[in-house]
């Protein structure tokens, strides 16, 4: 290898990750001397596979499903968000030898919605389907927006019940189940489950999407995925996938590595613009 500063992906399964291909046109775009590459690793061999990692001169490293909890529990020192979602999907090697673990999640997607897609959080009403890892993420990010309300709906009430109350410091949070989405419409409705990535959706009603409302899949595929597909059925002023937050997340990791933000637009486009085969 080069003397090319070193990051990485670990993750399981990791194959289909775009990470590499989006650090490398950062990269590009930012005119830095850096690897980036992917690499298949277990919840088992985690904790290994991150010392070694770092021991031979790693400089950063994403984490992705099932390794967040692993990579909260790894890092010796937590941002202010990562402590609050309790999962970590960026760790960052410091100069004193610690490793800072943060969660970028919630400003890839706040930033998606705002700016590249001119979607104002501010007095909504917002939708969270699912209370897993991916919800957590999240939470307070749209909680900074200050939304009317938040609402998080699960197939497991008990999880989202208990989601709202730890999280219900920073406003107006419930939980519910999803039959009990019956009669409300919301502004904004985030699919953070995984179901749209087997092609399946949660049991949701009818006209819960309110007038000129968005639906937003954290998920993303070289097709819509079936929930896209399902807002665009719902006549949602826009139906849209999780892409621009790939990108989002990624690009706030890149400058937590590197002190430079690369144009996340332009990069958005080019992803756009590329086959699944090339992406």
């Amino acid at each position: 290898m080069s003397n090319s500063d070193f990051y990485a992906v670990f993750g399981q399964p990791i194959h289909h990750s775009k990470s590499p291909q989006i650090h490398q046109l950062f990269a590009q775009d930012t005119q830095q001397i850096m690897d980036y590459q992917a690499q298949e690793v277990s919840a088992g061999l985690f904790k290994k596979s991150v010392t070694d990692f770092f021991e031979k001169g790693g400089k950063g490293l994403n984490c992705t499903v099932p390794l967040k909890e692993l990579a909260f529990e790894f890092a010796t020192e937590l941002s202010p968000r990562a402590q609050c979602a309790k999962a970590v999907n960026t760790l960052i090697l410091q100069k004193n030898g610690c490793v800072l673990g943060d969660n970028t999640d919630g400003c890839g997607l706040v930033t998606d919605l705002t700016q590249n897609h001119a979607i104002a959080l501010k007095q909504k009403r917002i939708l969270i389907l699912g209370a897993g890892g991916a919800s957590r993420g999240i939470i307070q990010p749209i909680m900074q927006q200050v939304p009317q309300k938040l609402v998080i709906a699960n197939r497991t009430i008990e999880k989202s019940i208990a989601l709202a109350l730890e999280f219900k410091s920073l406003g107006k949070i419930e939980g519910c189940g999803f039959k009990d989405l019956k009669g409300q419409s919301f502004d904004l409705i985030l699919n953070a489950t995984s179901a749209s990535l087997s092609g399946q959706l949660p049991p949701l009603p009818n006209n819960l999407i309110a007038e000129n409302g968005v639906c937003y899949d954290l998920s993303y595929g070289s097709e819509p995925t079936i929930f896209v597909r399902w807002g665009i059925e719902q006549n949602a002023h826009k139906s849209l996938d999780g892409l621009g937050m790939l990108v989002e997340q990624a690009a706030e990791a890149f400058y937590l590595w590197r002190g430079v933000r690369p144009n996340t637009h332009a990069i958005i486009n080019v992803l756009k613009q590329k086959s699944p085969e090339q992406i």
